[in-house]
This record gives structure tokens, C-alpha cells and sequence, in this order.
């Protein structure tokens, strides 16, 4: 199953691509899609939107994650990066791809194994449960952790549900 994570920012917004094959991972693609900072509100999510689709086309994913948004002292800022979040929800579902949400916490806890593990812990250990990835971006890093995490809770879930049936 290939697994789009996704880490929703204005001005950059993080995506990466794992295979799951049962407990295996492997990395297919990261990057990053940007916004035009000079651009008017509108359309910069109007970018943002655009980049996730092609990502979504290209790679064809099944299903996809995205990173919970945290708040931010600035209540426009916070705003603001909550309408982007929305627009990169926003493509997955309108592929009809099942969006999954994952708190930073959750995240952090299901890549690294503490929920307040630092963003070089979280690129350290990326690279170590996916041979071969090497994003540049911490963004990207980021993005791929969503979808690590996604795979792994995933798998969790329906071995807990094969478990539960009579």
C-alpha cells in the first residue's frame, strides 16, 4: 500500500511517499510544494492545492496522513496555517483517498518512541526505518514521518480488529 504524508505549512508544505508491504517500509518519493509569500492569500492555497494534486497524480497513493496543527501564539498566524491544512486535506479527500490525522505527539512517539523528540531525532530516525531516503528538508523529514506513523498505527489496527473478530 503506498501512504502520502503530508505536513501542511503556508508557505511550505511537506509530502512524502512510503510503500507498507505488512510491517516492511519502503521510501518512494519526498518533497516539498511552496507558496508564493508575495501572492494573495487565495492564491497561494490555490498552489498549494495544485502541488498536493500533482503529487497525488504522479505517485498515486491510497491513502493519505496529515499532520494535526499545533497553535501558535499569533491567532492570524494560527488562521492562516489552518486554511492551508485544510487545502491539502482538501486533495487526498477529493481523490477519494481515506485522510487520516495524527497529532505531533503521535507522531514523534510512533517514529522516534517519545512524543517530544526533536526534529533531528525525527530526520535521524526517517533514514533509519526508510534505506535509501535522504530528504532535504526538514519539511519533507516531517512528511514522511506522518506516513511512517500512519503505516505503523494502521497495521496495528487491523491486527487488533483480525484479533477481535468471533
Amino acid at each position: 500500500m503506498r501512504i502520502l504524508g503530508l505536513d501542511p505549512g503556508l508557505r511550505v508544505t511537506g509530502w512524502g511517499i512510503v510503500e507498507a508491504a505488512g510491517n516492511r517500509l519502503s521510501h518512494v518519493a519526498d518533497g516539498v510544494v511552496t507558496s508564493d509569500d508575495r501572492a494573495a492569500l487565495a492564491d497561494r492555497l490555490a498552489q498549494l492545492h495544485d502541488g498536493v494534486m500533482a503529487v497525488i497524480e504522479r505517485f498515486n497513493p491510497a491513502e493519505a496522513a496529515v499532520e494535526e496543527t499545533f497553535v501558535n501564539r499569533n491567532p492570524l498566524s494560527t488562521l492562516k496555517l489552518g486554511q492551508a491544512r485544510g487545502v491539502v486535506m482538501l486533495a487526498p479527500a477529493r481523490c477519494g483517498l481515506v485522510v487520516a490525522e495524527y497529532t505531533p505527539n503521535a507522531v514523534k512517539k510512533a517514529v522516534v518512541g517519545r512524543g517530544h523528540a526533536e526534529k533531528a531525532q525525527i530526520a535521524l530516525m526517517v533514514r533509519t526505518l526508510l534505506p535509501g531516503a535522504d530528504p532535504t528538508r526538514t519539511d519533507a523529514s516531517d512528511a514522511l514521518a506522518v506516513a511512517i506513523c500512519h503505516a505503523h498505527l494502521r497495521a496495528s489496527q487491523r491486527a487488533l480488529m483480525a484479533g477481535a473478530r468471533p
